[in-house]
């Protein structure tokens, strides 16, 4: 596992947390934060997990 998809899951789960944060306290701005936080999350583990790919491919 590469490091950007483990930065990139961290990231996920804080946004998540962040959101359900948010709709229990009806605080719009944290949910808006946590849902950016999951996106750059998802891109970040995606960019990680094909800097993986063209490692292992490398390696073969």
């Amino acid at each position: 596992m590469h490091k950007d998809e483990m930065k990139g899951a961290a990231k996920d789960a804080k946004g998540s947390m962040k959101q359900a944060a948010g709709k229990a306290t009806d605080n719009e701005r944290l949910q808006a934060e946590g849902d950016m936080d999951r996106a750059e999350g998802k891109i970040q583990k995606g960019v990680g997990s094909m800097k993986e790919g063209v490692r292992n491919a490398l390696k073969h």
